[in-house]
């Protein structure tokens, strides 16, 4: 609800107003109003209305005050009123002419003599003692709930809220029967060290208070500008032909939403029209029941009880075989009329290929070509599985194969460098034929074992 300038910046204040977290307009409080006379030249003086619109704790409460200084206050001045033994500290919601019709309309008295007074312009004191005693309210409200529930009693503390000197604080509670909070009282006056008022309020009031955003993607109604409260049933849903749905006709309160009466007497005064007791027709196949009126097409919906069509028909098939069933004649047909649509049909659009021809086979030729190119490549360093299974066994022969038994006596120990090296070559040739001969005898091993050295 707040201005066009309200938009933080990087600084997180407000960017238009320059109030740092305020709004001078009043657009920022709940139950708003907008002055349209506030730029009117004043006529008479004297003829003004000194009484002023003063709203508290960000608009959710607003009271009428006698303006009794010499000052002029224009919307968003903040004042200091008088309270319950003491002051408080609001905001200048309304002026001038409008205030005079809202006395009218809530049937105030003007001229009252126990209305309560503008005391002053709200200094800065005033300001930074209503801050501070504002920042108890978080606090309190969570302390008087546990408070009420040791006491077992059937109540929900939904809102406190402190006056502006800190002398008295309102406790705002929601209970669906009668509630005995004397000992309550006593509790909050001893803890609190404040004049206690408790007011009751019902579930409305309480979403009002707290705010929120409804189904219609805007402000709570009750938050916003809906002051009075009239009773809601499910029968307005029945005359707009809305499904009886408990979870979408309920609002954030729980109770049926409020929106629910904005259009009712327009459907009312449409709905003459239709014909009265028009609920059954009685034709050829059965009894035809009335499902729902559509009051734009002005047509009345009825079905058959041997299908689940449904039949529409105009107000003057209704009204002319009502007349015939009056007469005990019963039609053959319904007559239903053709509904059409005004709505145009939905063209898909063709989407361009604006990247390139890509398609699906391509890729998984690219995938299959890939697989296929790792596969020869495992098949390249290890062969086939005949011959990597042949290579294990002739690694099993290298390892303890049919080698020639080492001369005894130590020789070839004997012999120097030369003939080592000779020695060596030897055994290498003759493991190396072994190896040779055996290979493709995976058996080779199991039917010639290695033979043993001799020992001397």
């Amino acid at each position: 609800m707040g201005c066009s300038s309200c938009g933080t910046g990087d600084g997180k204040t407000p960017a238009g107003c320059k109030s740092n977290g305020g709004c001078s307009s009043g657009g920022c409080n709940r139950m708003n109003v907008h002055d349209w006379l506030a730029n009117l030249p004043i006529s008479d003086a004297a003829s003004m209305c000194r009484v002023v619109e003063v709203s508290f704790n960000n608009g959710s409460r607003k009271d009428y005050f006698r303006n009794t200084t010499l000052h002029l206050f224009e919307k968003g001045d903040m004042v200091a009123v008088e309270g319950v033994s003491g002051f408080d500290v609001g905001m200048i919601n309304l002026t001038g002419e409008l205030v005079r019709l809202q006395l009218k309309k809530k049937a105030i008295n003007e001229f009252d003599a126990e209305m309560r007074k503008v005391l002053r312009r709200a200094g800065d004191k005033d300001v930074e003692l209503m801050k501070q005693n504002k920042a108890r309210e978080a606090e309190a409200l969570i302390r008087s709930r546990a408070m009420a529930r040791q006491l077992n009693l059937e109540m929900k503390v939904s809102e406190v809220e402190f006056q502006a000197d800190g002398r008295k604080a309102t406790f705002y509670y929601i209970a669906d029967d009668r509630v005995d909070f004397r000992e309550l009282i006593k509790i909050y006056a001893r803890e609190f060290k404040v004049k206690v008022e408790m007011r009751q309020i019902g579930a409305r009031q309480e979403a009002g208070k707290v705010g929120g955003i409804g189904s219609c993607g805007r402000e709570l109604c009750c938050s916003s500008w809906l002051t009075d409260f009239k009773s809601v049933n499910t029968t307005a849903a029945r005359y707009q032909n809305l499904s009886i749905n408990q979870s979408k006709l309920s609002g954030q309160c729980g109770r049926l939403k409020c929106c629910l009466n904005y259009e009712l007497d327009t459907y009312l005064d449409a709905l003459q029209h239709f014909p009265e007791n028009a609920d059954t027709l009685q034709v050829a196949k059965g009894s035809a029941l009335l499902i729902k009126k559509d009051i734009f097409k002005n047509l009345m919906w009825y079905v058959l009880p041997d299908s689940n069509k449904q039949y529409p028909l105009t107000i003057e098939r209704v009204k002319k075989i009502k007349a015939d069933n009056s007469r005990n004649i019963i039609p053959q047909e319904l007559e239903p009329v053709e509904v059409t649509t005004s709505k145009p049909k939905e063209v898909e659009p063709e989407y361009a290929d604006l990247v390139g021809q890509i398609s699906l086979r391509t890729l998984d030729k690219a995938e299959k070509k890939k697989r296929h190119s790792n596969r020869n490549q495992r098949q390249g360093q290890g062969g086939s599985p005949q011959q990597r299974s042949s290579k294990n066994t002739n690694s099993g022969n290298r390892g303890g194969g049919n080698a020639p038994p080492r001369s005894p006596g130590g020789e070839n120990r004997a012999q120097g460098p030369s003939s080592s090296a000779g020695g060596a070559e030897n055994r290498g040739a003759a493991n190396k034929g072994g190896a040779n001969n055996n290979r493709g005898n995976p058996n080779n091993r199991r039917n010639n074992p290695p033979q043993k050295p001799k020992k001397n």
